[in-house]
């Protein structure tokens, strides 16, 4: 494609090379499975090109869907990976990530006590790796004694943003900005784009299963002695009679009453699993975690993951999902 489309565009590599005339194609992917907002961009080397690396700052930035003026759209970045191409013309495909890469790429160990909150342990992360916070919530929920061997930074913050949702607490994602890493309440966006199956939309397919519906869980107290029968603390059960007896049988070493044991029993329950596949006009600034509205349908959705193909005639790819949906599949499931 002509870099004519990518003219509400800008790519910047070390905040002076603006490199808009020579972009041939910008996409942006993020999904909750992962940390990192990703930016691929393809680029014609021509003989004034500044050379580039990986290790190199870099940003994208862009016009909003109905907007006038640039944003941030990926910053602060870093070139992740480059690769050369040569068809008689020199093309270079730049891999870029945004800088929350680190935390996933960096390993430690940390010994926490109990009663700190998942606010507190960022907090501890920041100071010493030297990230830069910006608006850093009360996640309120006390956590656990946690000993963590070495693993990546962003498998114990997500460990302890994953205890903060099992006691009851808010989902929480986190998400590198110009001002520094900030924790994003998920659904929190306070522009909430409508997306219209007779307007914006391309294509929408729904997915509805049986798999994954849980309709009774059983919680476990703690296993103290491997000869006698582990104490049960709750049981909570839903929709057993329609779709008949799917059971979890949970033991979490972080529940230690029985209060604690039934809202988490509650947060594992699962009635039929409904995701959505949309295909529409790009709106450049969705993000993982975003809530949208479905028009007719009623449903508010959480965006689990976005592809951006961005350009003058943009479009993005969409997965959906209800928001205890997300509670379960990203927060309460996975090791425990």
């Amino acid at each position: 494609m002509s870099s004519e489309a990518y003219r509400s565009y800008e790519v910047v590599l070390d905040r002076r090379y603006l490199l808009g005339d020579l972009v041939e194609g910008i996409s942006l992917e993020e999904s909750l499975d992962e940390i990192a907002y990703r930016a691929t961009v393809n680029l014609l080397v021509s003989d004034d090109f500044p050379g580039m690396g990986p290790g190199q700052e870099i940003r994208v930035s862009g016009i909003p869907y109905g907007g006038t003026d640039m944003v941030y759209l990926l910053h602060p970045g870093v070139v992740w990976e480059c690769e050369n191409s040569y068809h008689g013309t020199d093309r270079l495909t730049v891999t870029i990530y945004d800088r929350t890469i680190y935390l996933s790429k960096s390993e430690d160990e940390y010994l926490f006590p109990a009663g700190q909150t998942a606010s507190q342990r960022l907090q501890k992360y920041a100071a010493d790796w030297g990230i830069e916070l910006y608006q850093i919530p009360d996640t309120v929920q006390t956590l656990s004694k946690k000993v963590y061997r070495t693993q990546s930074i962003y498998a114990m913050l997500s460990s302890d943003l994953k205890e903060t949702a099992r006691k009851g607490g808010s989902l929480y994602r986190p998400r590198m900005t110009p001002n520094g890493l900030e924790l994003f309440r998920i659904g929190s966006n306070e522009t909430v784009w409508v997306l219209d199956p007779s307007g914006n939309i391309d294509s929408i397919t729904q997915r509805r299963t049986l798999e994954g519906t849980i309709t009774r869980v059983k919680v476990l107290g703690k296993e103290d002695n491997p000869e006698a029968a582990t104490d049960v603390l709750a049981v909570e059960s839903k929709d057993t009679e329609l779709y008949g007896t799917l059971q979890k049988v949970v033991m979490d070493s972080d529940i230690m009453t029985v209060s604690e044991a039934v809202t988490a029993a509650k947060g594992y329950l699962a009635g039929i699993q409904e995701t959505f596949s949309v295909s529409a006009i790009d709106v450049n600034t969705i993000r993982a975690g975003d809530r949208v509205h479905l028009a007719r349908s009623g449903m508010d959705l959480i965006v689990t993951s976005v592809r951006h193909e961005l350009g003058r005639l943009g479009k993005m790819t969409l997965e959906l999902a209800s928001f205890d949906y997300v509670k379960r599949r990203y927060f309460m499931d996975g090791p425990v």
